[in-house]
């Protein structure tokens, strides 16, 4: 039996908590990294590269793909992924309004128009049924947004696909090594596109994205795409776009790849530490914890609650107050983002959307977030809703999981 932890130290509980820290990343991995980058400006290649293609071939490896094409970020691999699949005017592609606004201005950057439909109220991602609903003989795509770091629901998706002969392009920006039914996304689809972003859970030093696919032909599109439709000698085959992966970001990201599945389950060890206290301190009436869906891996890129009655404002003021970092992902939908006025359409169109817009609130879930400041999360979070603290200790150490 476990000894009984301390108490907690109310003026350690008074110190501010971060949303996200990355130099508490750094900070692990700094000998590594530096040894890397280092490695990386003693051969003064900074354009693709070897490290680039080896950084290719560990993503494919990871994801289970048979290709994997580097690009300079995660809006431009959704662009190029739509490029290489020939959407272009006229064409339509549906996609998710809750997500972050590339998925839609990637849609519209090729000259095609953004089909939008409803999300699942418990996944926060799209609908199946309302893609079904959506497809129309202009759409040429299919575009699943695993939003916050959990899969789409696939399945139906695959149906839809074979049935119309539509091709999926997964925006997996947030989902690295998120599994559906025991396959990783990037391979879920026709393309998966990833992003580098720093705050991502496989973060680069700027900008860079990925795509992955199976088809060979697709695979050297692609490439020829990133690099002005060049196949080589300036030979110009199709015109293309200037979109290169770093060198030095991927010397940094063959870095973290190392350490991705360890501060994946850090992430699910927060999830379960914060669910845990949400319900021990009797806060599951007025904030509702996200849920993972069957046949699932959640790499929580976003631990999403929802704020419920309309309290959400209250709670964000009074969390700044108590200087504990939370953020909203996303206040507004895409579907009522001023410059898309001339989709048509207007409030109430997309219910569910626009609820979880008005609710959803994300909490600090870094890899590296101190047992201690969770748990001051938790106490702000009761502070905000006018709750006793019921804490009953403060934990030393990360908890261990539980056994599926």
């Amino acid at each position: 039996m476990s000894k009984p932890h301390p108490p907690i130290n109310m003026a350690e509980s008074t110190q501010p908590v971060p949303f996200i820290d990355l130099v508490a990343q750094y900070q692990t991995i700094r000998d590594e990294i530096r040894e890397a980058v280092d490695r990386c400006f003693e051969t003064q290649h900074f354009i693709l590269g070897e490290e680039v293609t080896l950084l290719e071939q560990e993503i494919a490896q990871y994801c289970d793909a048979r290709h994997a094409i580097g690009c300079a970020s995660g809006t431009d691999a959704l662009i190029l992924a739509l490029m290489a699949l020939g959407v272009g005017p006229g064409d339509e592609v549906i996609t998710s309004p809750f997500t972050f606004f590339a998925s839609a201005s990637a849609i519209h950057r090729v000259g095609a128009r953004p089909v939008l439909v409803d999300i699942e109220p418990h996944s926060f991602n799209i609908c199946p049924e309302q893609v079904a609903k959506a497809i129309t003989p202009r759409t040429k795509a299919i575009m699943p947004v695993h939003i916050f770091g959990q899969c789409a629901e696939m399945e139906p998706l695959w149906r839809l696909s074979a049935k119309y002969k539509i091709p999926i392009v997964e925006d997996s920006a947030q989902a690295i090594g998120a599994e559906y039914r025991g396959r990783r996304t990037g391979v879920l689809g026709t393309i998966g596109c990833f992003s580098f972003f720093p705050t991502k859970n496989l973060g680069g030093a700027g900008d860079g994205g990925i795509m992955t696919t199976d088809d060979p032909e697709l695979a050297a599109r692609l490439k020829r795409l990133r690099v002005h439709g060049d196949m080589g000698g300036y030979n110009h085959v199709e015109v293309g776009y200037n979109s290169r992966l770093d060198a030095l970001q991927a010397t940094v990201l063959r870095v973290k790849l190392r350490h991705l599945d360890s501060w994946t389950e850090a992430r699910n060890q927060n999830a379960a530490r914060y669910a845990q206290l949400i319900q021990s301190n009797g806060l599951q009436d007025a904030i509702e914890l996200p849920q993972v869906m069957k046949d699932r891996r959640h790499v929580f890129n976003q631990f999403t609650t929802r704020i419920k009655d309309g309290r959400r404002a209250a709670v964000i003021q009074s969390m700044k107050e108590q200087q504990i970092g939370c953020a909203v992902y996303y206040p507004i939908p895409l579907h009522l983002q001023k410059c898309f006025d001339y989709l048509g359409y207007k409030p109430g169109d997309l219910p569910e959307s626009e609820k979880a817009a008005a609710e959803v609130l994300s909490l600090p879930i870094y890899s590296e977030l101190p047992a201690n400041h969770l748990e001051r999360v938790i106490e702000g979070l009761s502070t905000a809703l006018g709750r006793q603290n019921t804490l009953p200790f403060r934990q030393t150490q990360p908890p261990q999981r539980r056994a599926a």
